[in-house]
């Protein structure tokens, strides 16, 4: 006998999903049973929000659509944060909700609310589970998830769905899949062939679709052939080895870096978007050149940000595009003659030291990415220290940076390490966060305890929301709201079955990181740092 649950539950696991993260209530717990039967190991977390940053990293393990289980009412609202997370960093998520029978709703009132009205605004698409039509629903939910610019789907399922047996025709396949991008075609084609063919000093910038198209191979080959440098967002950071020269590092929040990429950028005669969303720069990378500059605009989906314009537009994944390029220039065309970008990679590199006074967040990132394996998987939560860290941690492939880049919410980086370690069980993972970030996600250290898995968290402890902070003061407004006392994550983390210890030397911080590599356990790295320890480091 099959109930409107399984059919759910096989048709994720059909399509790669074998993790689900959520909390339980009544109004969801067939559908639990469900996912757990059909072979998706269900975490239990301590907030929806955390278990939706879970899911996310494993999405960027396993390439599986993440699946967030909440029940109804302040299960589902509890998970707002997430999903629009999901919907602006590009992550296909799959939300379920919980919800009571329809009738049931007309007269019954305690805890219900339009989930579905809720999140239309922040999700590609919002469904309500009808027997008869799940294996239709489910196959439109996934598809969706995926194609083009990946995001969440949203699936309410009224309680008398999931129990109820039926006869509904259905497989436990994923019969769809995401759309092939169309070959390159529009008006500029010939625009943007003869801009590349006679470059000479041609960059590119790619971003979180080139990453989730899975160009970074193709783009890597067209960067080092043509001797192209490549400057990518904090999303894109690895598309190209970030070890390799013609690698200019992420951009998009740093005035400083900004302060030597984007004078680059407008000394081009050929700018390479490859696959590049920028709704994850800040201000100074809106119109960040003139509009007549000679773009090309390489794009899976049309663009409606405003940020910039291009000569010429490519409706193209990147690949195929790249092919079509590279027929019209030869391997022994000059590019950059004068050496320019290497110099901006120099000044870059000087610009993001260490701290000349041997202690600081930038040494401890620094020491950190000399001990931590080339293969790391390291997340950044939202703060001052993720800017810096975006522009020190270099990594030399894709997905090996993990931010909320888009909504940047705080409270991500702990959650993310996670669950990518639950499904990669190979590759290190390490995440950079703020006392205050880290404060808002505390409990999942027991979720963290409990999977026992080894995540090493670096918590720079300067008692201060120090990014918003140093705007209140570059803004000349008094001091409010964005000092606070001084935890004792040690203490905490070993409360929490894990190993904690304060840091204060970069001596101590390479020993402490290197005994994390052999642990089985979680770490927690507790950097105590000054109070105003950014001012100019970024």
């Amino acid at each position: 006998m099959t109930t409107g649950a399984d059919i759910i539950a096989q048709k994720l696991h059909g399509a790669g999903c074998r993790h689900a993260f959520g909390i339980p209530g009544g109004e969801v717990l067939a559908l639990m049973q469900a996912l757990d039967e059909a072979g998706l190991k269900f975490v239990l977390v301590k907030h929806e929000n955390a278990g939706g940053f879970m899911a996310e990293g494993g999405w960027h393990a396993d390439g599986a659509p993440g699946v967030l289980l909440a029940t109804l009412g302040p299960g589902a609202a509890n998970a707002i944060n997430v999903v629009a997370n999901a919907w602006q960093d590009r992550v296909p998520l799959i939300f379920l909700t919980g919800c009571v029978d329809h009738a049931e709703a007309e007269s019954y009132t305690h805890q219900v609310f339009d989930h579905q009205q809720l999140l239309r605004p922040i999700v590609k698409a919002s469904f309500s589970g009808r027997l008869g039509a799940l294996d239709v629903m489910m196959e439109k939910a996934l598809a969706i998830a995926l194609d083009g610019q990946p995001g969440p789907v949203h699936i309410d399922v009224p309680i008398k769905v999931a129990e109820t047996v039926t006869s509904e025709a259905w497989s436990s396949k994923f019969r769809s899949s995401p759309a092939g991008s169309a070959p390159v075609s529009g008006l500029g084609l010939e625009t943007a062939l003869e801009l590349f063919a006679k470059a000479e000093r041609p960059i590119v910038i790619a971003g979180v679709d080139a990453v989730n198209e899975g160009a970074s191979h193709a783009i890597s080959e067209f960067c080092r052939t043509y001797k192209i440098p490549l400057v990518t967002s904090y999303k894109g950071k690895g598309l190209l080895d970030e070890n390799d020269p013609l690698a200019l590092g992420g951009a998009g929040l740093s005035p400083k870096a900004d302060g030597h990429l984007l004078p680059l950028i407008n000394q081009s005669d050929c700018i390479l978007s490859l696959g590049y969303d920028p709704i994850e720069m800040r201000i100074n990378w809106r119109n960040p050149w003139p509009s007549d500059a000679p773009v090309i605009d390489v794009t899976p989906v049309l663009r409606t940000h405003g940020m910039h314009e291009a000569a010429a537009t490519l409706r193209s994944a990147v690949v195929p595009a790249l092919n079509l390029l590279a027929e019209v220039r030869d391997t022994s065309a000059v590019s950059w003659s004068g050496g320019e970008p290497a110099a901006v990679r120099k000044d870059l590199a000087e610009a993001f030291a260490p701290e000349q006074s041997g202690w600081g967040p930038g040494t401890a990132f620094h020491v950190l990415r000399d001990v931590m394996p080339d293969n790391t998987v390291a997340t950044a939560d939202s703060g001052a220290h993720r800017i810096l860290v975006s522009q020190i941690w270099r990594c030399s492939g894709p997905r090996q940076m993990l931010q909320s880049s888009a909504l940047c919410t705080m409270g991500c980086a702990v959650p993310l390490a996670m669950g990518h370690r639950l499904v990669d069980q190979t590759a290190p993972v390490i995440a950079f966060v703020g006392d205050a970030g880290l404060e808002m996600c505390l409990g999942e250290l027991s979720t963290l305890r409990d999977l026992k898995i080894p995540v090493i968290i670096c918590v720079l402890v300067d008692t201060s929301l120090a990014l918003i902070e140093l705007k209140q003061r570059n803004s000349q407004r008094p001091n409010v709201g964005v000092d606070f006392g001084e935890t004792d994550f040690p203490a905490i983390a070993a409360a929490y079955g894990g190993y904690g210890v304060w840091i204060e030397s970069a001596d101590v911080l390479r020993q402490e990181a290197g005994a994390a590599l052999e642990r089985d356990g979680f770490t927690l790295l507790a950097c105590r740092i000054a109070q105003r320890s950014y001012d100019g480091a970024f």
